[in-house]
Parts: C-alpha cells; sequence; structure tokens
C-alpha cells in the first residue's frame, strides 16, 4: 500500500486529557475555524453532551444504546419519512426551534410544527378547488383570509396545505403512492383570500414502528397527534410561517404527542349553510372551516427575534454579539 503524504499539523496541543479537563482541550482543537458561529455552536454542544455524561454518569451501556439508537433512526429514514425529524419533535426540541426563530409579533398568528410528512409535489390549484381523492372522508369546505397586523389583505400568498386522508395516514404512508393527495399549493387573491375542499381532519398516531415509536412506549407517553390541518405560508418580504389548526375538543388536544397545539390555533368546526353552499358549489351541511390568517412582515419577526435573545443571552450573563440574528462571542 502506497503511504499517504504526511500533512502539517497545525493544532493546539492537547493536555493530559481527564474527566476534568476533556471539555475545554476539545473546545480548543475545535475553535480552529474562521466560522465564529460554528465555533461558537460546536463549543457550546461539547459544553451541553460532556456535563451530561458526568452529571448522569453515562455508562458505557447506554452511551452505545444512544448510538445504536441514532444509527436506527437513520436506517428507518427515507425520501418520504425523517425519522430524525420526529425525534425532534417528541423532544420538543422542533418547537423550541421554530419559536426562538419566528417569534410572533402581537396579533399575528402563532407558528407550530412542520412534521415529518410535508412534501415538494404538492399540485398547485385554483381557489375552490378539491384536494382531496379520499371518498371515505368527511367533506371539509375551507374559507380562509391572510391579512397583515393591520388588517389589510396580503395578495400573492403562496399557501402549502397538506392532511391526512380518513384514515389517519399521509399520502405519503401508502405503499405504492403514485400522486399526491391531501395537500396542495394555493395562492391568495387581491383580497388575500384562498379556499379549498378538503376533509375533517382526524386524530392519527405518529409512526410508531422505529426507534422514536419504541421511545415513546418505554417513556409510557402515546403516540396520538390531535386532529389538525397543516399551513405553510410564503412571500417575499414576510416571516415564513408554518402553522396548523387543531380541532377543539380532540381527546389529546392538551397532550400531542409533537407539542404542536396552541391555544390560539384552536378552532371550531360549523357547517356550510344553503347560501355558501350554492356560492362556493358544495353541499349544504358539510363541515365550515373559518380562518382568518395574520402575517407578520420579516422586519417585525427579525426586530422581536433580537430583541429576545438579546435579552435571553442577558439573563445568561453571556458576552456575545449578534451577527445576522446569532449570537457569537464578542471578542471585541
Amino acid at each position: 500500500m502506497a503511504s499517504q503524504p504526511k500533512t502539517e499539523v497545525n493544532a493546539p496541543p492537547l493536555l493530559d486529557l481527564t474527566i476534568d479537563n476533556i471539555t475545554p482541550n476539545a473546545i480548543r482543537i475545535n475553535s480552529q475555524s474562521p466560522n465564529a458561529r460554528l465555533t461558537y455552536l460546536m463549543a457550546r454542544l461539547v459544553t451541553h453532551l460532556h456535563d451530561f455524561a458526568r452529571e448522569t454518569r453515562l455508562s458505557t451501556d447506554e452511551w452505545m444504546a444512544a448510538i445504536t439508537f441514532l444509527i436506527g433512526c437513520g436506517q428507518i429514514s427515507n425520501d418520504v419519512r425523517n425519522e430524525f425529524i420526529l425525534l425532534s419533535d417528541v423532544l420538543g426540541l422542533s418547537l423550541l426551534v421554530d419559536n426562538i426563530n419566528h417569534p410572533t409579533p402581537p396579533n399575528c398568528t402563532e407558528g407550530s410544527v412542520l412534521g415529518p410528512f410535508h412534501t415538494h409535489d404538492a399540485p398547485v390549484l385554483p381557489n375552490g378547488s378539491s384536494m382531496t381523492a379520499d371518498p371515505e372522508g368527511e367533506p371539509m369546505l375551507a374559507l380562509c383570509t391572510i391579512k397583515d397586523s393591520a388588517g389589510n389583505p396580503i395578495s400573492g400568498v403562496k399557501v402549502d396545505i397538506w392532511e391526512t386522508d380518513s384514515s389517519g395516514h399521509y399520502d405519503v404512508q401508502h405503499e405504492g403512492r403514485d400522486e399526491p393527495s391531501e395537500r396542495c399549493v394555493m395562492v391568495s387573491d387581491e383580497e388575500g383570500r384562498f379556499w379549498f375542499q378538503g376533509l375533517k381532519p382526524v386524530m392519527y398516531p405518529i409512526p410508531n414502528d422505529g426507534p422514536v415509536g419504541k421511545l415513546l412506549l418505554m417513556l409510557k407517553r402515546h403516540c396520538w397527534r390531535p386532529a389538525h390541518i397543516h399551513f405553510m405560508f410564503d412571500k417575499e418580504g414576510w416571516d415564513h410561517l408554518i402553522t396548523a389548526l387543531y380541532l377543539r375538543g380532540d381527546p389529546y388536544e392538551t397532550s400531542d404527542a409533537v407539542f404542536g397545539v396552541k391555544k390560539s390555533l384552536v378552532v371550531d368546526l360549523d357547517r356550510v349553510d344553503k347560501e355558501t353552499a350554492e356560492k362556493y358549489g358544495v353541499k349544504e351541511g358539510i363541515c365550515l372551516l373559518r380562518h382568518d390568517f395574520v402575517l407578520s412582515t420579516k422586519e417585525q419577526t427579525e426586530k422581536l427575534r433580537d430583541e429576545l435573545a438579546t435579552e435571553a443571552l442577558q439573563k445568561l450573563g453571556l458576552s456575545l454579539k449578534l451577527v445576522d440574528h446569532l449570537p457569537v462571542p464578542d471578542l471585541d
């Protein structure tokens, strides 16, 4: 075998490594990148991981079980299933990260978790279209508006919408899926309106046949999500909003397996009256969802995000500054 050329080692010397000094040594050798944010993230990650091991006196068997668990998450993931997002969801990390990055200014719609079943192949449909091919589900008409915090309509907003079918499964969970169903993309009109025909949402279990499901079982936690429908809003100059609406009175409204429910996102359904049925070309008496979404501008959200970040860092007593709205060590 040909010998490999030697490369110059330009790294800080490691000290005699012990339980007490491994953390500063790992941080030192990880601090050579010119990327200040990466250096800071790695320093905090190493600090908290090492403190966790020391605090819990982590055993070798437990460490290996965790490694095996993460390997299993990777092995079961594919193009339409992401076990790592599911893990982030059930640990509450997804909601935490979203709340940090997209704080809600007054009078604006709150965000919720993305979940692992959003896709990028949903068809773009005109307002009033049906996004479902499920004959077993209970039909629902949704009449929605998009406005700013001053009540002005916002036109031209791209709206991703997705939900399960009547069996509680997303289309990507069915073998042999050949086209999208129970999902679509719409664009708000000049009055900020969009409307569509879907299904009354149903409660469903998150995938529990993989490592995350086994973890929930060990923790004596249920795997159910309350009935809901997802929305994602995108338009240049406006904060990217990922949210969902949850049906009031669902058995899992107060114990969502992925911590997605917020009081402001819990809604009641009505019934379509004769006049509405004739106007929108649907049957009288089917479920009716009415909701007004309120978006914040990107500037509004970034300003609030910076204010909250500065306040949180001051409480922690950390000497940091914000660069591109993200904290890095202040070495000036």
